[in-house]
């Protein structure tokens, strides 16, 4: 259905492979525009716009299944944090 489509780069003019699984993903998503910059344009207009600060991971342990996990922000003794797999099935219940 879907078949690569060759695309310009707005901010640097190289061409880019919008590929059918990139389409078939931006189509399940319900995103109406393609991809207007490359993938490293798109990396460093992001970090543009986060003022090139990367967000800091925090070592955790899931309360759930006991597994190693990173989380955006500074765990609590007092609260349970959850890997993203069983916080997905928490959040399916």
């Amino acid at each position: 259905m879907y078949q690569d489509k060759t695309l310009v780069c707005r901010d640097c003019g190289k061409e880019f492979v919008f590929t059918a699984g990139e389409q078939e993903f931006y189509a399940e998503k319900g995103f109406q525009n393609e991809p207007t910059r490359c993938r490293d344009c798109r990396q460093a207009h992001k970090a543009a716009r986060n003022n090139g600060n990367v967000r800091e991971m925090h070592d955790a342990i899931c309360a759930n299944c006991g597994a190693a996990t990173k989380v955006p922000f500074q765990p609590r003794e007092d609260r349970p944090v959850y890997c993203s797999e069983c916080y997905a099935a928490m959040q399916r219940k």
